[in-house]
């Protein structure tokens, strides 16, 4: 598949080297422009190229969103992701690193908001990059979990078939709004490396009976 990343801090470059890894072209992009990613994309390889935010939008297939949740400016424009999986790999953290309050709505909720028309998936967002880059393990008995959460059946499909080729196994955590609240910040699923029995057991708990 073709996959832009919009962001190019820890968790979008990680994201670009795994899914390359993995035989997919990757677009991936930052505020400063393609030039500084030179050295990124020719450690990536012949599978990656550096585009502007916009471009990236364009040419993904799928889209990565893995910018600063405060900054809504560094999404791309609306009818550049329209009808598009839109990976949703942020955390609604404020500039001193505080989870910011949005009361009875989720980061993923707001994030559908600014993107309307985007095929929202949250997932990505609840390990830390180097837990990404060293976690996964194709093919393994005992591989880490990502989880992921969404409304449309179709892109989940999609994205949980992405997590499972970079090594990971996919989980959903159910809808945007309350699979979102479970894996953000303050949720009982966020920072936790779990495997796929804990995890599933965990959700289990979490669900009313």
């Amino acid at each position: 598949m073709k996959i832009g990343i919009i962001g190019a801090g820890a968790i979008g470059e990680t994201a670009a080297r795994l899914l390359s890894r993995a035989g997919h072209a990757v677009a991936i992009s930052n505020s400063r422009g393609p030039a500084s990613l030179a050295s990124v994309v020719a450690e990536i390889g012949p599978g990656a190229q550096a585009l502007t935010a916009e471009e990236a939008a364009a040419f993904g297939e799928v889209v990565l969103l893995a910018v600063p949740w405060r900054r809504p400016e560094a999404l791309p424009a609306p009818e550049r992701v329209a009808g598009k999986i839109v990976i949703d790999a942020m955390n609604p953290y404020d500039d001193n690193l505080q989870v910011i309050d949005l009361g009875e709505s989720s980061s993923s909720e707001e994030t559908a908001k600014r993107l309307p028309g985007a095929r929202l998936v949250k997932a990505f967002n609840t390990l830390r990059a180097e837990t990404l880059r060293n976690g996964g393990q194709l093919g393994a008995d005992d591989r880490l979990v990502l989880f992921l959460a969404g409304d449309d059946a179709e892109a989940k499909s999609v994205v949980a078939r992405l997590i499972d080729e970079i090594g990971f196994v996919p989980v959903d955590t159910g809808s945007l709004r309350e699979g979102g609240r479970l894996q953000q910040p303050g949720g009982p699923l966020y920072g936790r490396e779990m495997q796929a029995e804990e995890a599933q057991a965990a959700l289990a708990g979490l669900k009313p009976a």
